[in-house]
């Protein structure tokens, strides 16, 4: 890890720290002062909640953002506004983990296959049925969990950005792709409670 690269585990902790302050707002939290060293630079990211391993919310940007406010940010909106899940519930934390995906090193495919199962996430960008450009993101570790191939994959994605017409391959070959790359790191709650309360006896 570079001397520009964040503390990967410290910006878990931080978004859930984010969530637990609206959801308790009752229990006691680290000053930012402890946490701000941290947070230096910006970032397209994603903020990935798992409930027992189980997909709970997961939405980012692929904007440059400073991660003194985008993380926190991104916490919120994936454990209380992604459209496919109830919002996070306070007795849901114990059962929670945290997965921050910093991405990186954008790269234009030369097509639907051009990138690697397990080390590139996607990004495509495709016309629907009524002439629209639609787009839509699979991160790198997706892919390989679901033991998809290079179209399974892409015929998923298409799916997940509202197509609903027939995938042929020559529609696959007109699909543009961007790969890319994340640096990630996932924390349980358990690990979070542990960093908190260590932060608060150190103050």
């Amino acid at each position: 890890m570079s001397e520009s690269t964040p503390h990967l585990p410290l910006l878990c902790c931080i978004c859930f720290s984010a969530i637990e302050s609206t959801l308790v707002p009752s229990i006691p939290l680290p000053h930012a002062r402890s946490t701000e060293g941290g947070l230096k630079g910006a970032f397209p990211l994603f903020v990935t909640w798992k409930k027992n391993e189980s997909l709970r919310g997961c939405i980012g940007s692929f904007s440059a953002l400073p991660l003194s406010t985008g993380l926190r940010k991104y916490a919120e909106i994936a454990a209380f506004n992604d459209t496919r899940f109830n919002p996070i519930s306070a007795k849901e934390l114990p059962l929670l983990s945290c997965g921050v995906s910093l991405l990186v090193d954008f790269e234009a495919a030369n097509d639907y296959v051009d990138w690697t199962i397990g080390v590139h996430g996607i990004w495509i960008e495709f016309e629907s049925e009524s002439g629209a450009v639609k787009t839509a993101t699979y991160l790198p570790e997706v892919a390989l969990e679901q033991e998809w191939d290079h179209a399974e994959a892409v015929d998923s994605l298409l799916r997940k950005g509202g197509y609903k017409g027939k995938i042929t391959e020559m529609f696959r070959s007109k699909i543009k792709v961007t790969r890319y790359q994340s640096l990630k790191h996932t924390i349980s709650f358990q690990e979070y409670v542990a960093w908190r309360d260590g932060q608060l006896r150190s103050i």
